[in-house]
């Protein structure tokens, strides 16, 4: 067993996504510590642009590319993880804690019968042990996990690590790989109406809850989202009254987020909430109740009607973006 790293770094349309580059700078960081090398594999369809993976210290790229390839599948992505990590044989096999990583990770780790930390918010090597860091008690604690096995398999929660350039000329190769049949056949994929930002690669997010009142209300969110440039998220309350869909809703049965900024207008700060967002880097808060349990976590807090506030934040916002 060698000590290099395996990134998945993944693609959509072709293109690397934000989360690759994050990831290769913690590859890179721990590849330097175990004195090993990174190699990245990118799985895709016209995949284009992977070299750039050596500016985050990517030493090595090998590239699956084909149609199968094209959208998202766990038994195929396994396949070509699976197919690099034989040519690597690495030390461990890092992806972001995407929904393809969290569900792909450990069926790669349970083939390589290797040991599996998912969701991780860092990761590093102390005494030649990789050591992850993983939130507990819904973000109120955070765990050290010593991984003992020859293997490892970890999945690092998005916007964790900033990138760095580390630059080096990575070699990029072809890997063939036969994509196992698939037991999901993919009809359609509907686009969204307008573009949105991806909730977990957003460094900015406005989250509304059920303090909005009614789903007429929630103009307010998206329009300081879109004076901020931000994606819109909501509370569990919002989505199970049916104001919004389930794809925006941050917590612990949704998706967990760690933005530079995140704005939390009208929700109260219940646990499951706050476990989604709480590695958030700024935290701002806006409730008519100056006891919501969302204040202790807020770095700074507004206490008024979020149907008032929210419009004067999206109004200043666009004022000073002018200058």
């Amino acid at each position: 067993m060698s000590h290099d790293v395996l990134l998945v770094a993944e693609t959509r349309d072709g293109q690397l996504k934000k989360g690759a580059f994050e990831g290769a700078t913690a590859a890179r960081r721990v590849a330097d510590a175990l004195g090993g090398k990174v190699t990245a594999v990118v799985v895709g369809h016209g995949v284009t642009g992977a070299d750039a993976l050596g500016r985050c210290g990517v030493d090595r790229v090998l590239v699956v590319d084909g149609p199968a390839f094209a959208r998202y599948a766990g038994d195929a992505l396994a396949a070509a993880v699976l197919a690099a990590a034989a040519k690597v044989s690495p030390r461990l096999v890092l992806f972001s804690a995407t929904v393809a990583g969290k569900e792909t990770g450990p069926a790669v780790a349970a083939r390589l019968s290797a040991a599996c930390v998912a969701d991780a918010t860092g990761l590093a090597v102390e005494g030649g042990e990789l050591v992850a860091t993983k939130p507990r008690l819904g973000g109120k604690a955070f765990a050290k996990v010593a991984v003992k096995a020859p293997v490892a398999v970890v999945s690092l929660r998005q916007n964790v690590v900033t990138p760095a350039d580390a630059p080096r000329t990575a070699a990029v190769e072809r890997l063939d790989v036969a994509a196992p049949a698939s037991r999901v056949r993919l009809q359609q994929v509907v686009a969204p109406t307008a573009k949105e930002i991806e909730l977990t690669e957003a460094d900015v997010i406005v989250s509304g809850g059920r303090g909005l009142q009614a789903p007429e209300n929630w103009k307010v969110v998206l329009d300081l989202a879109d004076a901020l440039g931000a994606a819109h998220g909501a509370s569990r309350a919002v989505v199970d009254a049916g104001w919004r869909p389930h794809k925006e809703q941050v917590g612990q049965t949704g998706k967990t987020v760690s933005p530079k900024l995140y704005v939390a207008a009208g929700i109260s700060g219940a646990i499951q909430h706050l476990a989604g967002m709480s590695g958030s880097k700024v935290i701002v808060a806006v409730n008519k109740d100056p006891d919501a349990p969302i204040f202790q976590v807020a770095d700074y807090g507004i206490v008024g009607d979020a149907m008032v506030v929210l419009p004067l934040l999206a109004t200043e916002a666009r004022s000073y973006l002018k200058r």
